[in-house]
């Protein structure tokens, strides 16, 4: 072969392998840089110094604002779960004569999996988007920059609290889904027939069919999911070009939060 189809052929394959690439950076450019993102919040979050009274004052709204504003939904979710699943597992296992597989049953599908994802989606919805959609504005009207142009770091101004919030709402909403299905399948199986035992005694045996690893992983996996739904939504939103319209910015964040929420779900399911 003659120097210049030589040189032709590594021209070609230079600009092929430049185009796969630049596919690649901008298929993972998310990725990398909310796990960054990631780190940035756990390394900071730790850090008494940054706590100042307006990060503090972040905190608390978006706290207030998330877990306010998921309550009626997470509550209403956990009824019908409890009434379409927790009851029906009572009546069909005594029905069956297996009591003994009650605590372990509901254990595996509605603490471990079903939890997880419907309260991520909820605390998406409500509070994921809002979270979008202001950072969006911030982003687009320059706020963010004048607020670097000041000394400030808008990490800490809008992104911490924001997810240290969303990331206890998360563990908070959990807790208070799994109460609410677990009474409501009790009452429920109890006017079918199929409990005898007491509330407490149906609860202690919930708690006994868990594992001990089930006691870390809950807590983790519900923190992490409300820790990526609102860094999702904040890298979303300030990534907003100036002037884009909600409609899709809004959807973006939305598929984003979703397929964080479940892979962070599956992930650590894999932990117990």
């Amino acid at each position: 072969m003659s120097s210049a189809g030589a040189a032709s052929l590594q021209g070609r394959l230079r600009r092929a392998l430049a185009g796969i690439g630049r596919r690649t950076r901008a298929r993972t450019r998310f990725g990398l840089r909310l796990s960054s993102l990631v780190w940035g919040v756990l390394r900071e979050l730790v850090r008494p110094g940054n706590w100042r009274r307006t990060v503090l004052g972040e905190f608390r709204r978006a706290l207030r604002q998330s877990v306010g504003g998921g309550l009626g939904p997470t509550l209403v979710t956990a009824v019908l779960i409890g009434l379409a699943m927790v009851s029906q597992t009572l009546y069909w296992l005594s029905e069956a004569g297996e009591a003994g597989l009650i605590g372990s049953v509901i254990v595996t599908v509605v603490v471990r999996e079903l939890t997880p994802i419907l309260v991520g989606f909820i605390l998406l919805g409500r509070s994921g988007m809002v979270t979008l959609s202001e950072l969006a504005v911030l982003g687009a009207g320059g706020q963010a920059e004048a607020l670097a142009a000041q000394g400030l770091d808008p990490f800490l101004l809008l992104v911490l609290p924001r997810a240290a919030a969303l990331a206890l709402a998360a563990f908070t909403l959990a807790v208070l889904f799994v109460l609410a299905a677990l009474v409501t399948g009790f009452v429920t199986g109890s006017l079918l027939g199929a409990v005898t035992a007491s509330l407490w005694s149906f609860l202690d045996g919930v708690l006994r069919a868990m594992q001990v690893a089930d006691f870390v992983v809950f807590p983790a996996k519900m923190l992490i999911i409300g820790l990526l739904v609102a860094l999702t939504a904040a890298l979303t939103g300030l990534d907003a070009d100036p002037g884009e319209d909600a409609a899709r910015v809004l959807p973006r964040g939305f598929i984003r939060g979703t397929l964080a929420i479940l892979l962070a779900s599956i992930a650590l399911s894999f932990a117990v």
